[in-house]
């Protein structure tokens, strides 16, 4: 564990990963911003994970920006509120496409396997953001959940505008940034935001995250890559992704062994993806 994420290591490729600000219900400050995109990064690049949970510790997901960073933002900047890889400038592309600020809710992307948010408690401003991230959320029926930046003045800048387009109408978007109202699970899913109900979601979305670590980790990953493709590509371009992927996968070795599995019926046999 690091100073902000709990990490933890179950069986078959399995991660979960668990914010441990529990007394400040998982506030972003600088050290917070650092360590999520620590942790994605690390993901990223680790071969042997099937698949990641991300969650809260004690009674909240994430309260979004915590109070000192208002109050440091407050006094004039932008400097030393969004961890100490974020330049003042916000201006600055600083991972890729993003910022710093960004990279917090948008590195879950870049992670090549599916991630599940389990949401309880609140869900508020940039928690909410890190929250849309994830592939899949799996949401609390009592959890309350808002784009609480027009509170602060300030408009949702952790990704949120690419993130949210994808999930709900232009017009709900529209009246949730604009007034910064809290609703609940159940209207999160009606939305759009959430995937499904639960009522424990990080005991739902560690049995999600097992079943996804019994498929072939090859097509797992293909599948992700064209999903994030989806809303970036041209229908041309997405079709030809879709060949490319298929191809690639067609006679491979784990592709063949889900074949034979399900013939012999028996659990497979997958090997690592490359």
């Amino acid at each position: 564990m690091n100073e902000r994420i709990e990490t933890i290591r179950h069986a078959d490729g399995v991660v979960e990963l668990q914010l441990s600000r529990a007394d400040k219900m998982n506030a972003l400050d600088p050290a917070m911003f650092d360590a999520l995109i620590e942790a994605g990064t690390r993901l990223a690049g680790d071969a042997g994970v099937r698949a990641v949970v991300l969650a809260g510790r004690g009674k909240a997901f994430c309260a979004g920006l915590d109070m000192q960073s208002f109050e440091r933002m407050g006094q004039g900047g932008a400097s030393g509120v969004i961890g100490s890889g974020a330049a003042a400038d916000l201006l600055e592309r600083t991972h890729g496409i993003a910022n710093a600020a960004q990279q917090v809710a948008m590195v879950w992307r870049e992670v090549p396997v599916p991630v599940i948010a389990a949401v309880h408690g609140v869900a508020f401003g940039g928690g909410l953001q890190v929250a849309l991230g994830a592939d899949v959320r799996l949401v609390a029926p009592d959890t309350r959940l808002s784009v609480m930046e027009i509170k602060w003045g300030l408009v949702p800048d952790m990704g949120g505008m690419v993130l949210m387009r994808e999930l709900a109408r232009t017009d709900v978007v529209r009246e949730l940034t604009f007034t910064g109202r809290i609703f609940s699970g159940e209207e999160a899913v009606a939305l759009g935001f959430a995937t499904r109900l639960a009522a424990d979601p990080l005991a739902d979305a560690l049995q999600m995250a097992r079943e996804i670590a019994q498929k072939s980790p090859d097509a797992i990953r293909a599948g992700k890559r064209l999903l994030n493709a989806a809303t970036a590509h041209s229908a041309a371009d997405l079709l030809l992704a879709e060949s490319i992927e298929q191809k690639a996968l067609v006679g491979s070795v784990n592709q063949t062994e889900a074949v034979r599995a399900n013939i012999e019926r028996r659990v497979p046999r997958f090997v690592p993806a490359p």
